[in-house]
């Protein structure tokens, strides 16, 4: 069975009715945020590649088509129009690691109206959660001022696939490596891990663990020290460093208490020691919030573990994320709902240095100096190109953040910037509102409380 039954039942029975009814003419959705939580001053477009794969791969088959009567709770002869759907449309997209914020299209989908409703849920499920923990992840890098980060997600994620995304994510915002043998060996990064409080517990004291650890392994190792004490497990790890002459890269790691305290005694302690090339890592808890105040303090950490609240976007764990209708038919269309409004057409993001973005229609031209956003990643159903690596996401990634204004990167009570509307965009929304608005009011006149929007 294909992913094609990872849906909302109501993609499967408004697919349905379209069919029936012979609603197949090509439909234009945009997934878009509506608007940024309120610690995020920008937003890393992510999930594209894993969606192209989804959408390459879309088949309604005779397994999907029993899976869909039993939930249903009809019979399969009732459901012969669903059978061999495949997606052949179109996708214009945002590359992953492109910076992105509230209202404009991170992607967009134009296909025959059943086959760009069926695909809705996935397609949501993939780039709202993947740009909340890249986004996550990427404030991170920030509060981290080039200190090397590690993805410890995995443990704590909401699942293996939620953990093996935390660590690509990590990876495409430059993380150093990843906790995760999986997602290491699958996306080429490197592997990275210490040892557990059991491990010192099984042993029964830690100069006994240490020793056979580093027995164990020759290359670098790391110590974890506060299982009982973490000033004596400092002192511990630093005459067995001291005794076994350390592998370049080897360390200690605190995971708990006071950090930044801890950090300056431990590396007081092991300057003394004769080690001054030996790291502190730091771990327990850790997101940009926390980062950030020990960068400022000047703790001497080397690098940060981060886990829990990067892998779940902790803050901000979810994102107003929308796919809705802007045309079909050939037709601009838009909803006119309280607190919901969306512009219709398809659209275009234009930029300009200092992310001083437009959001207007995609046939328009780029204006000069900027550059459109959106690519067209896939037609008639295929790539139009070999998949994307992640070493050039994370050079996009890279390239915007470098133009970030800096009250959008700060990590306390970041001010995003707005983007505008292009002329064009705006008097086509204006057009679909008034005659939307019109039928209302006629509709109401004459008692029919029905009409046809868009």
């Amino acid at each position: 069975m294909t992913d094609a039954t990872t849906t909302d039942l109501y993609e499967v029975t408004m697919a349905l009715s379209y069919l029936r009814e012979g609603l197949r003419d090509a439909a234009t959705f945009s997934l878009f945020v509506r608007a940024l939580p309120p610690e995020r001053g920008f937003l890393v477009a992510a999930g594209l590649e894993p969606s192209l794969d989804y959408l390459e791969g879309f088949r309604v088959g005779d397994e999907e088509i029993t899976a869909f009567a039993r939930a249903l709770r009809r019979p399969e002869s009732e459901l012969g129009s669903l059978s061999g759907l495949r997606f052949g449309g179109e996708v214009r997209a945002v590359p992953e690691g492109r910076l992105v914020f509230a209202g404009e299209p991170l992607l967009e989908v134009t296909a025959p109206l059943p086959e760009a409703q069926l695909v809705e849920t996935y397609l949501l499920t993939q780039v709202c959660h993947q740009t909340a923990v890249a986004s996550k992840a990427a404030r991170c890098v920030l509060a981290a001022d080039g200190h090397p980060l590690v993805d410890f997600a995995l443990r704590r994620s909401h699942g293996p696939g939620a953990g093996f995304q935390a660590a690509r994510l990590g990876a495409l915002v430059g993380f150093a490596g990843t906790s995760n043998v999986a997602a290491a060996v699958a996306l080429d990064v490197p592997a990275s891990g210490t040892m557990a409080h059991s491990y010192i517990e099984a042993f029964g004291d830690e100069e006994a663990a240490f020793r056979a650890f580093a027995r164990a392994h020759p290359g670098p190792v790391t110590f974890l020290v506060d299982t009982f004490d973490t000033e004596t497990g400092v002192e511990v790890a630093a005459d067995v460093l001291r005794d076994i002459g350390p592998p370049s890269g080897s360390g200690i790691r605190l995971d708990s208490g006071d950090l930044g305290a801890l950090a300056f005694r431990a590396r007081r302690r092991l300057d003394a020691a004769g080690l001054p090339d030996v790291r502190i890592i730091a771990s327990g808890g850790l997101d940009e919030y926390a980062m950030h105040d020990l960068v400022a303090g000047g703790a001497p950490i080397d690098v940060y573990a981060v886990g829990t609240r990067v892998g779940v976007a902790a803050d901000a764990p979810y994102l107003d994320g929308a796919y809705k209708l802007v045309s079909f038919a050939g037709h601009p269309v838009m909803k006119l709902s309280a607190s919901k409004v969306t512009a219709p057409c398809a659209k275009q993001v234009f930029r300009r240095p200092g992310m001083r973005d437009v959001v207007g229609l995609a046939e328009e031209e780029e204006p000069k100096g900027a550059e459109g956003l959106l690519r067209t990643v896939m037609r008639e159903g295929r790539r139009t190109g070999p998949p994307d690596r992640l070493v050039d996401a994370r050079r996009r990634f890279e390239a915007d953040l470098a133009d970030l204004p800096p009250e959008a990167g700060a990590i306390v009570s970041p001010a995003a910037p707005v983007p505008l509307v292009s002329d064009r965009l705006r008097a086509v929304t204006g057009r679909v509102r008034a005659a939307i608005e019109a039928r209302g009011a006629k509709a109401r006149a004459t008692g029919h409380g029905r009409h046809r929007v868009g």
